[in-house]
């Protein structure tokens, strides 16, 4: 460096500096460095096939920094993106851990060697893990940010949720504030609006933290964002705190960060602390920025590269000298090789560990504890009542439970309850709820599906558990990224150091004379498909109440399906079990015994194999019927046991005929237990179409016992 200083040649004013001392100023250059190094350090080690994949944080140190100096470890949140190294080294992250996640190390206290690098999490910093996934954390920032409130009126459920499995990582503050972080890019995501929404809806302590670098890969802000900038777009949300520095600047970010954080302390609602950063490197190391940036453009960058400047900046405040400088450098390069040789002669992890920490090691809803006997009270009630019968038990049993979805509430001003009677859900499947435990614990969302998974997983990594509903399953889609790459996922891919147990409810299926393409929606399938998820759908009140009670009580995210057909039907009715009782998942429910053929089925299929069991018991056919209720995990034993004693078998399934559930199980059934067969592997499901209006159409669409007595007759005689 040019400039030379004495430090401390004069007294030191930190109200220069923000309040800053000067140990803090120099520790910040420090961090920055050091963020810097493991950049560097790792882009070497990607070159020579020592580690895997790189993504740096380059250009965002200053304003990272300032962020977790305005913050506090171990008290607020933190929902980090791939660019935030020097936030994450600042709150307390060491470069030994973020090297041992870079070369997939069986002690990356991260992930376990599961996660790319600059994926952080640390469960005693409160470092939420994160995905990939580009937005979808701005969603579970506002679950966790609602947590925060309601632990505020509701410490009975801190309580319960501290003694749960996990429950010694529960912590919750006052004043505690949820930082999520994300590039400008991630803001054209829709579920950044509708966090903002609910945010400012809620007034809800959430600091967004947008590093705007101008390149979303290789696509300009101008291109990505209306008018270029994403704070002015953003500025009419009401009690929505909107500041913008420049992110290269440590001090002016600290200044923006520090009144972020206390507007968010004081809960007046939520901020947006909107930093322009800079991007000296590629988007990573799969990425060449000289492809679609000019000269020009990447040498503007290098002059705002905050590290010189600021080094720059503390040599001419005369706070450091110059061979301060040099020797802080070169100390910081020792530590990253000293880090980086550790880390790279760590074990890596061992295969029999790849299935650990799918699911939850302390509850399995497959076991006998969920083995019960119903203690029956009360007339028979429908299927969609005990819906609300087993909710409001559970509510009452345990505070953590909130109930949450689009029209659920039995009235959305809570102060005209005593007005109207009350909606309580599209299907009645929630109403009371809401006059028995309040809009607090019983409240509707707006009309955005990935918002009410995003806010459930949200609440559930806090400890809550979520009971949320998606009003129709045609409409889930919307939520499948938060089904896919965070909820289910979560448990695995932290290594079991995260959890997040929410229960989702969707009403599903056809066969109601004119439900057409988009209220008749299967599709079990696609969810079954991601491991770490449970998949129930039952057919009976006295099932339903069971397996929903044990949805409830696991320590899995679970899907619960409820199929909408079979809501108000008289067949399947039952008296109120009772507030404990409970079934176990992954045990089917042997509906009719049978001798000559078994049908695997589920759902409303169910009643139609009764009845065409009926049918073909007076041709002299015995069907036996096994209802799987539970599709992911399913009774393989019940399946097996039936196939082998009956020799014969048909998948029944709602879904398309092509790639549905049942397809799964007959592929297994042909391929284990071919030798006990003496007939082709059947099955009965839906045209490879869609459900039409016309009622007459969907009766052909869908499978019909008309259908199943057909393919009995066959097997039979084959």
């Amino acid at each position: 460096m040019a400039v030379q200083a004495r430090a401390g040649s004069t007294q030191f004013d930190a109200t220069r500096y923000r309040g800053l001392r000067r140990e803090d100023l120099i520790r910040i250059y420090r961090t920055m460095v050091l963020s810097r190094r493991l950049d560097d350090r790792e882009i070497q080690l990607k070159r020579q096939n020592r580690i895997y994949f790189q993504i740096s944080g380059a250009g965002h140190e200053a304003v990272n920094v300032a962020a977790g100096l305005a913050m506090r470890a171990a008290y607020d949140w933190f929902l980090p993106y791939y660019r935030d190294r020097a936030l994450c080294l600042e709150l307390g992250i060491t470069p030994y851990d973020m090297l041992l996640q870079a070369v997939g190390a069986q002690d990356d206290p991260s992930s376990g060697g599961r996660q790319m690098p600059s994926h952080w999490g640390n469960q005693k910093l409160n470092i939420v893990s994160r995905s990939s996934a580009v937005g979808t954390q701005f969603l579970e920032a506002i679950g966790m940010a609602e947590a925060s409130l309601y632990y505020d009126r509701y410490p009975r459920a801190l309580d319960l949720a501290r003694q749960a499995p996990l429950g010694e990582d529960v912590r919750h503050q006052l004043d505690e504030v949820v930082l999520v972080s994300g590039g400008e890019g991630s803001t054209s995501e829709g579920e950044f609006f509708e966090s903002l929404n609910t945010a400012c809806l809620k007034k809800l302590p959430v600091l967004y933290l947008i590093e705007d670098n101008k390149y979303a890969i290789s696509e300009p802000v101008a291109r990505q964002t209306a008018g270029g900038n994403i704070s002015r777009l953003v500025e009419n949300f009401p009690a929505l705190l909107v500041q913008e520095c420049d992110g290269t600047e440590p001090l002016e970010s600290y200044d923006a960060m520090c009144r972020a954080v206390a507007y968010c302390r004081e809960r007046k609602g939520p901020a947006l602390v909107h930093a322009h950063v800079t991007r000296p490197y590629s988007h990573s190391l799969s990425d060449d920025d000289k492809l679609y940036k000019t000269a020009d453009e990447r040498e503007e960058e290098a002059h705002r590269d905050p590290i010189p400047k600021f080094g720059l900046f503390l040599v001419r405040e005369g706070i450091a000298v110059e061979k301060e400088i040099e020797a802080l450098e070169a100390e910081v390069d020792r530590e990253v090789r000293a880090a980086s040789d550790r880390a790279l002669a760590a074990a890596p992890p061992h295969a029999d560990s790849i299935l650990v920490a799918q699911y939850s090691p302390d509850v399995d809803p497959t076991s006998a504890r969920f083995e019960s006997e119903p203690k029956f009270a009360g007339k028979p009630i429908t299927m969609v009542e005990m819906v609300a019968a087993t909710l409001a038990d559970e509510m009452s049993r345990d505070d953590r439970v909130v109930v949450f979805g689009e029209d659920i509430a039995d009235c959305g001003n809570e102060e005209n309850l005593g007005k109207v009677k009350g909606k309580g859900g599209v299907f009645k499947a929630t109403a009371g709820l809401q006059r028995r435990h309040g809009g607090g614990r019983v409240y509707n969302t707006q009309l955005a599906e990935a918002n009410i998974v995003g806010r459930a997983l949200g609440l559930a990594l806090r400890g809550l558990k979520p009971v949320a509903e998606i009003q129709f399953f045609d409409y889930i889609w919307p939520a499948m990224m938060q089904f896919r790459d965070e909820l289910c996922v979560f448990r695995w891919r932290s290594a079991g150091h995260f959890k997040a147990p929410a229960v989702i409810r969707a009403a599903i299926g056809g066969y109601l004379t004119g439900g057409a393409i988009y209220h008749s929606q299967s599709g079990e399938v696609a969810f079954t498909h991601l491991p770490g998820l449970r998949v129930v759908m039952p057919s009976t009140a006295l099932d339903l109440c069971g397996l929903l009670r044990t949805a409830m009580r696991a320590d899995d995210p679970v899907l619960f399906l409820e199929h909408k057909h079979l809501y108000r039907q008289p067949y399947n009715r039952s008296p109120y079990p009772g507030p404990d009782f409970t079934i176990p998942f992954g045990k089917a429910r042997l509906v009719r015994e049978g001798a000559d053929l078994s049908i695997i089925t589920y759902g409303a299929v169910v009643h139609r194999a009764e009845v065409a069991a009926m049918q073909l018991e007076r041709e002299g056919i015995s069907a036996e019927i096994i209802d799987l209720r539970s599709l992911s995990p399913y009774d393989w034993d019940a399946i097996a046991t039936s196939v082998r004693k009956t020799s014969r078998v048909i998948v029944a399934y709602e879904d398309m005929r092509s790639w549905g559930y049942g397809a799964e199980i007959a592929a297994r059934i042909a391929d284990e237990l071919f030798g006990d067969l003496d007939a082709p592997v059947r099955r009965v499901a839906a045209m490879d179409t869609f459900c039409a209006y016309q009622p007459k159409l969907e009766e052909e669409i869908l499978p019909q016992s008309a259908d199943l007595i057909v393919a009995a007759r066959d097997l039979v005689s084959y």
